[in-house]
């Protein structure tokens, strides 16, 4: 059997999405959230099939249309990468949006989209930049003490902004591009440690984002992050759900007031503008606004003919 993936690359300050318009299977209706399950339980290797090689590469994000159970979105998006799914992902909603765009789906105007975390609405501005209104976010814990071997003990924060986050300010390797490698091995250690500690988020969440926080070198910008995400691969762009889990951290802190504009600077030199106002229905929690743009890369079918014995992708 051939199957014929219809499907649009963008990427976001240099991190790409992978978006499927036409040609997998059916996920049938209901939540997002019970979507999401069909499809991790039922047709994971499509995914597999997106972004694992040798059709794929292991940084890159997908991004699965679908009809949206709320009629007032514009579209329903389930989000994934090489080794599982997310609840939301800024960078990729921002290029889900030039997509549309793209397509002529959509013009400028403020737009809708349902995820399996919640509604989030974004903003395309004739320009051809993206704003994009988060899920709340919210810090759950601060000053953690986690022992990270060989480099002792770390603090850090854990948040929620879309996906979980701990995130590290001042981490013991300097957050510059030259130092990608060396980051990647620290980040990497925290999760490990994270794991041993049994660290996790409300009712057991993963924490699966490690977000090391430095000054930035771009002369606009506030800070600087290097992201990790989940299958060991770090985020090119200022990662969007990143930066609402540090606002959350900042306005717990009183650092940061309510419609003051962050600059985000990621390791790649990209830059997110954002802000925040306080959530009416929680003191404790912020609505995240980011401001952001992508670009079309590549409109493409995939091709899995199931005789080729890599169709599914290989096993990262």
């Amino acid at each position: 059997m051939i199957h014929r993936l219809r499907v649009l690359d963008t990427h976001t300050g240099g991190e790409p999405t992978r978006i499927l318009l036409e040609g997998g299977p059916d996920l049938g209706r209901g939540s997002l959230a019970a979507r999401l399950e069909r499809l991790r339980n039922q047709h994971d290797r499509f995914r597999r099939a997106m972004l694992c090689e040798p059709r794929g590469a292991a940084h890159w994000v997908g991004a699965w249309l679908v009809e949206p159970a709320d009629s007032s979105c514009i579209a329903g998006v389930i989000f994934f990468n090489n080794v599982g799914y997310l609840g939301m992902c800024g960078h990729g909603a921002i290029g889900l949006m030039a997509a549309l765009a793209w397509l002529g789906r959509i013009g400028p105007g403020r737009h809708r989209l349902e995820t399996p975390v919640g509604v989030v609405e974004a903003e395309l501005r004739a320009d051809g930049q993206v704003c994009l209104r988060n899920v709340p976010a919210y810090r759950y814990r601060a000053a953690l003490a986690l022992e990270v071997p060989p480099w002792g003990v770390v603090q850090g924060d854990v948040a929620w902004g879309g996906n979980w986050f701990f995130l590290v300010h001042d981490p013991p390797v300097a957050v510059r591009p030259e130092n990608r490698e060396a980051l990647w091995a620290f980040a990497q250690a925290v999760r490990r440690a994270l794991d041993a500690s049994d660290i996790r988020g409300p009712e057991g969440a993963l924490i699966d984002h490690v977000e090391l926080l430095g000054p930035p070198t771009h002369p606009e910008a506030h800070s600087r992050n290097f992201v990790l995400c989940p299958g060991g691969q770090y985020d090119r762009s200022p990662c969007g759900t990143g930066t609402c889990a540090h606002l959350a951290c900042l306005y717990a802190e009183g650092q940061l007031a309510p419609g003051t504009i962050w600059r985000q600077e990621g390791i790649g030199g990209a830059l997110f503008e954002a802000y925040f106002e306080r959530d009416p229905e929680d003191p404790n929690r912020i609505i995240p606004w980011i401001v952001g743009e992508a670009h079309v890369m590549a409109e493409a079918n995939l091709i899995l003919d199931e005789r080729d014995p890599l169709c599914w992708g290989m096993e990262p």
